[in-house]
């Protein structure tokens, strides 16, 4: 049987697009019944099937007519929190909704440039600022592979609508693993590039120096056309890295600590199978690093949101100030968060000051000098501790018998590279208990072509995982 379209990657659409086996508009059709049967997951905070539709019926004018680009007729899905001038733009939060920017953000004019369709909003955490997407205001998003459980944050819509086959691919945004947890989660790729890779622009922020957009996908060849385009670079090559000549690091401090056992389990399988692949594992760790990782990454965020807020407000021309937005917010532990920046117990200067002068350049010179000293194209961590934990536990979860503080627990592994700004790939691995679990490569700034390359190299010789 002829697979359906909405089971199809990107690169699958493509082609099949440019072979006319089909139409944008076959491929709309398919989809918005999809969505509508799908609408109880939560995931889409914002679509307009007839929009879309006409979206559709003018990229197969294109195409008939010649003129089509790379993503022509491609549906797309976007984090709430990127800017989309035919869609509002609302982070989530109340006082925002219905906000409509006036222009693109440059990664979607990118996007749509080479004929993508910016088809639907994802719902996501309010404003950001955690990682089960249990948003108030919106309600929840639910996890695909099972509807009580979460599926991550704070990109946690994009993450259950790629995987639940509503969109072949979307994009979130990482502050501190918010493009990385969902996709573990949900059991997808998603990949944090170098900040600064693609324009960071047209984004309701938290922080300028750890915000970045990133794609999230079923397959690292639609990460890496995605990218391409956002990067305003030319189209990769499949270009397979030769794993016998490649050196993974495996730091154990804190990273591969107190893990779930499924994690664990399938975590040492993916060791095993690259090293029957030729990989040189390399087992050391970070000198050093986590007391300063640990004074560098609240102090940055929560100094920086509170400041790149206001001018987000007046740049969209949303006639909305910082103050009517905290006011409006309606999950508590973002209230909790956002409330407590104003007055006596906000994150004093000399803290951030602190962080980016002194602690952030010694982390990225411990971690720039420990892959020089090791020879080392990657490292290699489970993205996420723990899978994916019930709805609703926004304190406290269950992990080896100890109740942990969600949002630490969920964020330990993804928050060292997002301080030190290196690029990182979060790999679907397998099932545990039924829930996806997802392995994590990260690499030097900078290195992202690399990265890109390996990963797609390592999803070669892993399992695909079955759909929800």
């Amino acid at each position: 049987m002829a697979l359906s379209l909405n089971e199809l990657s990107v690169a699958e659409l493509c082609a099949g697009l440019a072979a006319k086996n089909f139409s944008a508009v076959d491929l709309a059709d398919e989809l918005i019944r999809h969505i509508e049967e799908h609408r109880g997951l939560g995931s889409v905070a914002a679509f307009d099937p007839d929009n879309y539709r006409r979206q559709a019926e003018a990229s197969d004018g294109r195409r008939k007519d010649g003129g089509s680009a790379s993503l022509d007729g491609i549906p797309l899905i976007l984090k709430d929190n990127i800017d989309t001038q035919d869609l509002p733009t609302t982070g989530g939060t109340r006082a925002l909704t219905g906000k409509i920017p006036s222009k693109d953000a440059p990664a979607v004019a990118a996007l749509r440039g080479e004929g993508a369709i910016i088809a639907a909003k994802a719902v996501m955490h309010e404003l950001a600022f955690g990682i089960t997407s249990n948003n108030h205001v919106t309600g929840p998003a639910r996890n695909p592979y099972d509807r009580l459980k979460i599926p991550g944050g704070s990109s946690g819509g994009t993450a259950s609508a790629v995987s639940s086959r509503q969109f072949p691919a979307g994009l979130g945004t990482d502050t501190g693993g918010s493009v990385r947890i969902p996709s573990a989660l949900c059991g997808i790729f998603g990949f944090r590039p170098t900040v600064g890779r693609y324009p960071g622009e047209g984004v309701i922020p938290i922080s300028k120096t750890r915000d970045t957009i990133g794609p999230m996908a079923r397959t690292m060849r639609d990460i890496a056309l995605l990218d391409a385009v956002m990067a305003g670079k030319s189209a990769p090559d499949d270009m397979p890295v030769d794993l016998k000549s490649t050196k993974i690091g495996v730091p154990r401090t804190r990273f591969w600590e107190n893990l779930e056992n499924e994690v664990e389990e399938l975590g040492k399988g993916v060791i095993q199978t690259l090293e029957g692949e030729g990989v040189t594992i390399v087992e050391a760790d970070f000198p050093d690093i986590w007391e300063l990782n640990d004074s560098t990454g609240f102090p940055v965020a929560l100094f920086e949101v509170m400041r790149g807020l206001p001018v987000y407000l007046e740049a969209a021309g949303y006639g909305v100030s910082l103050e009517e937005l905290i006011d409006g917010i309606g999950s508590p532990d973002v209230k909790g968060i956002i409330s407590s920046q104003q007055g006596d117990e906000a994150m004093p200067e000399a803290a951030y000051t602190a962080a980016m002068e002194q602690h952030r350049p010694k982390m990225q010179k411990i971690y720039a000098d420990y892959f020089a000293e090791h020879g080392l194209d990657a490292i290699l961590f489970p993205t996420t501790p723990l899978t994916a934990r019930p709805i609703g536990e926004d304190e406290t979860v269950e992990l080896n018998g100890n109740q942990e503080p969600t949002f630490p627990i969920f964020i330990r592994n993804t928050d060292l590279g997002s301080n030190v700004g290196a690029p990182g790939i979060s790999l679907p691995v397998g099932l545990g208990n039924g829930l996806p679990v997802g392995m994590e490569i990260e690499g030097l700034p900078g290195k992202d072509e690399r990265l890109l390359a390996l990963a797609s190299t390592i999803e070669n010789i892993l399992e695909p995982l079955p759909a929800p």
